[in-house]
């Protein structure tokens, strides 16, 4: 029996399953694989330029004739650039984050595009729903990149936004299996956003040094850093040490940018520098062990999700 709930409905895919944007990870090869598989591929535009993400978009429409989005960080510098992409290679959903979505969900929206907006709390959820854009994410405290200050659990947070919102709700940190994305239901999401488990997979842009890196990790590799410049969940390495080293005695804000300095996420994640690139990642990366494709990510996670609702139903 075909599956159909608010989420599959409004973006017309199989499995309420979600690739995450992530920058440097989810190019063209990543997004076309989710899609293609039955659930909504990503394409991630905040590490690129504007004629990178049109090259990306295009070559995404020839490898899948499914639905798929881009990612929009709102505060990148040329949004209206990739706006106007978007818009004119006619990208049928756009998640934004990182920013006011009062800005673009209108104008999009218009052009028959479905706008979708990551959040971290309960009270942007609702200004989000005000806004008008068609889905939430709510990202918990567990998730991998740019974060929340408020450090909720997803746990604790997609009930809190469930009560909150009455707009579709996709829960996204910490969910990288069936069992989780079940959690993640039972809790009140129409859906799921994966990241860190589709950074580990074979159509993932990251350098093979980052995807080695991330299923080697354990329990505690990761941490919550830069909370009062830009927080973000990242992998233990000597850049880590330089800035947990600088945030115990007190950096200021200018002091951290330096050490941050530019292509610090490019270095790590792209370049596969493991020493002094930014490695960011989610706690749920210590679950995971072997690298695969999009398409048995996808269908692991959505078989192991039916089977264990199928188990709790029988108690």
């Amino acid at each position: 029996m075909k599956f159909q709930n608010r989420i599959t409905q409004l973006f017309n895919i199989e499995k309420p399953i979600i690739q995450a944007g992530m920058i440097w990870c989810s190019g063209w090869e990543l997004a076309s694989a989710v899609s293609n598989a039955g659930g909504l591929g990503i394409i991630g535009a905040g590490s690129m330029y504007p004629e990178v993400l049109r090259a990306h978009i295009e070559k995404t429409k020839q490898a899948t004739q499914l639905p798929f989005a881009v990612n929009l960080p709102l505060l990148y510098p040329d949004i209206d650039k990739h706006i106007a992409s978007c818009i004119e290679l006619k990208v049928p959903i756009v998640f934004t984050s990182a920013g006011n979505p009062k800005t673009w969900t209108e104008i999009l929206q218009n052009e028959g595009i479905k706008v979708v907006h990551v959040v971290s709390s309960s009270k942007f959820a609702l200004k989000s729903q005000d806004a008008g854009v068609d889905a939430i994410v709510a990202e918990g405290f567990e998730a991998g990149g740019h974060n929340g200050r408020e450090e909720t659990t997803t746990l604790c947070l997609i009930p809190k936004v469930k009560d909150t919102i009455e707009i579709p709700l996709i829960a996204a940190g910490g969910i990288g299996c069936g069992r989780s994305m079940l959690a993640a239901f039972a809790l009140g999401a129409d859906g799921v956003q994966i990241g860190s488990r589709f950074v580990a997979s074979i159509e993932s842009s990251a350098h093979d040094n980052f995807k080695q890196r991330v299923i080697s990790a354990n329990e505690g590799d990761t941490k919550l850093m830069m909370k009062s410049l830009t927080p973000v969940r990242l992998l233990k390495n000597e850049f880590f040490q330089a800035v947990e080293n600088a945030e115990s005695n007190g950096a200021s804000l200018d002091e951290l940018k330096e050490i941050l300095g530019r292509g610090r996420a490019k270095k790590g994640m792209f370049e596969g520098d493991m020493i002094d690139g930014e490695l960011e990642i989610g706690q749920v990366s210590a679950n995971f062990h072997e690298l695969k494709s999009a398409s048995d990510i996808v269908n692991d996670i959505w078989n192991e999700f039916l089977t264990e609702k199928q188990k709790l139903a029988s108690l």
